[in-house]
């Protein structure tokens, strides 16, 4: 698969819902489902199986806003999600969700039947974290696709011959006949070949791959060996790194960066004004924090309580369907824009210099997504809320003019102190305690980039801690890793919340239990 980028992975998409490895990346499977049956759809079957995340969290946590969006065509930020379940209904389409036994190894695999009235197809797909999914095999056939490519696959009979000019032209065995899956900048051309079928999905991701794309580093050791003695700021040899993985020049890199920026400006003031949304478990809060710290009311938390209410302004937003960038993920979407925005205000910076620390923070979460990953089903909440205070760690050291060395210090403390953390969201819905840890993550940062500034000494390497964060994870059980079965999640107070909201979106739809 294709080397992580930051636009991609790791500081992105820009999307409405509760969570990224939920909705964005349903989305994304539903938008390759829906090019596999050509825009045309009657029936879909969607199976999770039993023992993953999905079964227990895909109503309330967005993969089905966010797969009946793919399904439709639209967009990870469109205004129309919160309401896609009735689109598909009115489009005419089918839909039936069951739990199955099949033992996916991964907990977030999505396992599509489609049919038209000329075909059906199968779809096998995963959520890998932070939005990013990956295909597994169309009807039944193993095949691998990131959204990355133009992809063209083509049934021919066995023993035909095909060849293209492509990034790769790879060969996979259908029983009666193969699939040519062609990878490139475009859709191939293949009416001079005996095809039965020939499909073209389009690419999901912003930034696209390419052949023989080649980046500098994956690791920070590797980046360590790469940079020298030069002590190249953290946010240039980002900007080094998504120049070579995406193929743009210097300028684009970081206008990228500031077009995201000015997105969670806009979605900060609005937060702050007020959000509202019936089906979720807190209400508008930042509100009346910020009355109080304007007023003086607050404890002294300097730069810190702007920060605070940042990150929770934030996190309303996303509670409210609101538009956030996953940075790296929605449900820590909040960390890292809180506290950089924040403490750039109060340091009186330039939007260019919120977006070369946010390139910082991006360059930190590339190690990580490269070594682990960034979803919660798969290590618990160290690794959303783990790998923001890292990576914000990183970004506010960046903005108080410090070295490539204390930058890398302050993001492996900041790791380190996150190890551990589960991800237990109450009532099922990805607000709380989500909310308390986005601004733990965000404190914690700013704790660790001044300890970094003053010199304290990290100890552990940032590669080892997240390869230590990955073990950690092999070790956590399934119930503390977003399935909505432990912790604080099966609290009588959260069970009882969910009750409530349960009975309040049935009555509000006329009583009716199939949503």
């Amino acid at each position: 698969m294709s080397a992580v980028s930051i636009f991609n992975d790791v500081i992105g998409p820009v999307m409405r819902g509760p969570s990224s490895s939920h909705c964005a990346a349903a989305l994304r499977i539903g938008r390759l489902a829906r090019d596999l049956m050509e825009g045309e759809i009657a029936e879909v079957l969607v199976e999770f199986d039993r023992s993953g995340s999905l079964p227990t969290t895909h109503e309330s946590q967005g993969s089905d806003m966010g797969l009946f969006g793919g399904l439709l065509g639209w967009d990870a930020d469109d205004e129309r999600l919160p309401g896609s379940a009735q689109a598909l209904a009115d489009a005419g389409i089918k839909l039936r969700i069951e739990t199955v036994d099949v033992g996916d190894p991964h907990p977030n695999t999505y396992r599509l039947t489609l049919r038209n009235a000329r075909e059906q197809h199968t779809l096998i797909a995963i959520s890998t974290g932070g939005g990013m999914m990956e295909v597994l095999s169309i009807d039944d056939v193993p095949l691998r696709m990131d959204g990355g490519y133009h992809e063209t696959l083509i049934w021919l009979p066995k023993g035909a011959n095909a060849e293209f000019e492509a990034d790769a032209v790879l060969h996979h065995d259908a029983g009666k006949h193969q699939i040519i899956q062609v990878k490139a900048a475009a859709f191939v051309i293949a009416d001079h070949l005996p095809a039965t079928t020939v499909k073209r999905l389009s690419p999901v991701l912003p930034v696209p791959s390419r052949k023989d794309m080649r980046v500098p580093f994956t690791s920070c050791a590797a980046m360590l060996t790469h940079d020298g003695d030069q002590h190249t700021p953290l946010w240039q040899l980002a900007v080094q790194y998504e120049m070579a993985r995406g193929d743009f020049t210097e300028r684009e890199v970081i206008d990228k960066m500031i077009t995201i920026v000015r997105i969670l400006r806009k979605s900060i003031a609005s937060g702050i004004a007020g959000t509202q949304y019936d089906d979720r478990v807190l209400g508008h809060q930042s509100g009346r924090f910020h009355e109080l710290m304007q007023a003086g009311k607050l404890l002294d938390g300097g730069a810190l309580n702007r920060i605070v209410l940042y990150v929770t302004a934030l996190m309303e937003v996303k509670s409210s369907m609101g538009v956030i960038v996953a940075a790296p993920t929605a449900g820590a979407c909040a960390a890292l824009p809180g506290a950089v925005i924040g403490m750039s205000e109060s340091l009186d910076k330039s939007e260019e210099d919120m977006a070369k620390a946010m390139l910082a923070a991006g360059l930190i979460g590339v190690f990580i997504a490269t070594r682990w990953t960034f979803a919660a089903e798969v290590g618990g909440c160290q690794a959303e809320g783990g790998a923001a205070a890292s990576m914000a760690a990183a970004a506010l050291v960046t903005l108080a003019g410090g070295t490539r060395d204390q930058a890398i210090a302050a993001a492996s403390m900041a790791f380190q102190s996150m190890l551990g953390l589960i991800c237990d969201p109450i009532a099922n819905r990805v607000e709380a305690p989500c909310l308390g840890k986005n601004v733990m993550a965000a404190s914690n940062a700013l704790s660790c980039a001044n300890m970094a500034l003053a010199g304290y000494d990290p100890l552990i390497p940032l590669d080892e801690v997240i390869d230590a964060a990955k073990n950690v994870a092999s070790m956590m059980p399934r119930e503390h890793r977003c399935t909505s079965l432990g912790g604080l999640a099966i609290t009588p107070t959260s069970l009882e919340i969910e009750r409530k909201l349960g009975a309040s979106k049935a009555q509000s739809c006329g009583g009716c239990q199939s949503c």
